[in-house]
């Protein structure tokens, strides 16, 4: 079964323009994630989707693959299906542009669910909230499942919801890692979206709310995101300490 990744790569983010590009020990971070990915066993071949022609020379450059897209996408998931229209993948792996940390082993526990069993269309992965973690920060996105493992609902704000300090439930985060059958990330991409995913900002709620499941793996990985310029030190740091 063929696993191609796709990263989106977007200039023009409003807290920190020109984050692909950015420097992180010496190297840009969109070639960090690219060569994670790279190293993902289970993942066939790689491919930067972007609007940017300093993103498209930049890849390029150290040899990696791109597809330049439309400008016009509202998220990176429909950048993502865009290119997805002209692979002929089982399997579409979207990985976040700005997680220069994320390790291959965790991108093959996003994708194995669907090696394993072919009635699941989509999966993401989640991780254990850390004690010192605020469960209100709305810019870490809680996830709740079922018992098998697929998702109920996707939240900025805390759940489930702790009526007691008695009977803690563990909290889990979302990490924004998403495996698609190629076949449904296309019917996913051209869905209308719905008034959960507008209002928490969430595009994985579209999803939910037409009636799709999504499979959650947990992972032991702890995200560490670069979404303003002060990130680039502290990704720094992990770098240099993890390899």
């Amino acid at each position: 079964m063929n696993v191609t990744a796709v990263i989106p790569a977007r200039m023009g983010s409003t807290r920190f323009p020109g984050k692909p590009l950015a420097l992180i020990c010496g190297k840009a971070m969109i070639q960090h994630v690219y060569e994670h990915a790279t190293a993902c066993s289970l993942i066939e071949r790689v491919i930067v989707a972007t609007d940017d022609i300093n993103v498209q020379h930049a890849v390029q450059s150290f040899g990696g693959e791109v597809c330049m897209t439309s400008a016009g996408h509202q998220t990176g998931t429909d950048r993502v299906a865009e290119v997805a229209r002209t692979l002929d993948a089982d399997i579409i792996v979207n990985i976040q542009g700005d997680e220069p940390l994320l390790p291959p082993e965790a991108m093959a526990e996003a994708v194995r669910p669907l090696l394993d069993d072919p009635g699941l269309a989509m999966s993401t992965l989640k991780t254990r909230l850390r004690p010192e973690d605020d469960p209100a920060d709305h810019n870490i996105v809680k996830v709740v499942t079922d018992m098998h493992g697929l998702a109920l609902y996707f939240s900025r704000c805390p759940v489930p919801y702790m009526r007691t300090a008695a009977q803690p439930c563990q909290m889990f985060r979302h990490i924004g890692l998403y495996a698609f059958r190629r076949s449904f990330l296309l019917a996913y991409s051209a869905l209308p979206q719905t008034p959960l995913e507008i209002a928490e900002s969430l595009e994985q709620l579209r999803a939910l709310e037409h009636g799709h499941a999504i499979f959650v793996a947990e992972t032991r990985y702890y995200p560490l995101g670069v979404d303003v310029p002060g990130d680039i030190a502290r990704a720094e740091a992990a770098l240099r300490l993890y390899g």
